[in-house]
């Protein structure tokens, strides 16, 4: 087994020889305990019969441990700088492929059907906290071969992924991870686990995709338009936050009757409503707008 990359001594070593600075524009935070690694790939359960996709490897530490547990790793890094950095600290592994990319332009489909001739692949990724939203939706929503998203993320961002309905933390996160999801919190990591110390605690949580859809014959578009509008205004009752951003093109008697036809009080807020009542609220006001 080669050296640990993650020790504070390593790290500190490697970001020294290069030059290296953090920058804040892409949220660095390096992990630097070994025992935190290896549980995030025992999180994600890597096999020897798996390609992952690792987005933002950083200076390889996660990298790596996965190499030597999965088939083959794609490594995605957006900061040029850190190129030549993970050509020495992981080049020895032959089963990593390293590419300077953003992963918001980068073609998922394409890695997938290439590197893993159109199968199923893992996902693993200590995100930047402020594109965690915009990463994960984006594996989701366009319905990628993806078995499993295992990310580190904010312990905040975690919580409302899996928050359930009813609590302070449900909101359409929630709704949308869990649309697609199955959600497990795997573990909370403090800030004396990376360098720099981020401002918050970590958490590592993992996505386990639904081969079938929660909700069966609703519209995703309506259904999801609906979400957003009852947490866009929070305070305000599910009705007015619906009729005053959905231009559904009914009045808003018709849409306190349809409220009040699936069992809900018109005056109900969006965080009391699980997945299934925002299924039927949708598939009512589709009935309603024909």
């Amino acid at each position: 087994m080669a050296e640990r990359i993650a020790t504070p001594s390593n790290t500190k070593k490697i970001i020294e020889q290069y030059g290296f600075y953090f920058k804040k524009n892409f949220g660095q935070n390096f992990l630097i305990d070994g025992n935190i690694l290896e549980n995030i790939v025992e999180s994600a359960d890597i096999t020897k019969e798996d390609c992952v996709l690792e987005i933002g490897p950083g200076i390889g530490s996660l990298t790596q441990v996965l190499a030597e547990n999965a088939k083959k790793v794609i490594a995605v890094e957006i900061d040029k700088h850190l190129i030549p950095i993970l050509s020495q600290t992981v080049g020895e592994y032959d089963n990593v492929e390293i590419r300077n990319q953003d992963i918001l332009k980068t073609d998922i489909d394409e890695i997938i059907e290439k590197e893993n001739n159109g199968k199923y692949i893992k996902v693993v990724a200590n995100l930047p906290y402020y594109i965690t939203t915009p990463i994960i939706m984006d594996l989701l929503e366009n319905h990628r071969k993806v078995e499993s998203i295992t990310v580190m993320v904010q312990k905040e961002v975690a919580e409302r992924m899996q928050a359930q309905f009813g609590s302070k933390d449900y909101g359409a996160l929630s709704i949308a991870v869990q649309y697609y999801c199955d959600v497990k919190m795997d573990m909370v990591v403090p800030p004396s686990c990376f360098m720099p110390k981020p401002k918050v605690s970590s958490a590592v949580i993992t996505l386990y995709l639904r081969k079938e859809p929660i909700l069966k014959g609703v519209n995703e578009q309506l259904f999801f338009h609906i979400v957003k509008c009852a947490f866009g205004q929070r305070r305000k009752t599910l009705l007015n936050s619906i009729y005053n951003q959905g231009k559904l093109g009914i009045s808003k008697e018709e849409l306190s009757n349809i409220i009040q036809s699936i069992g809900l009080d018109e005056k109900v807020r969006g965080e009391s409503l699980s997945i299934e009542q925002f299924g039927n609220l949708a598939n009512e006001i589709e009935k309603a707008k024909k």
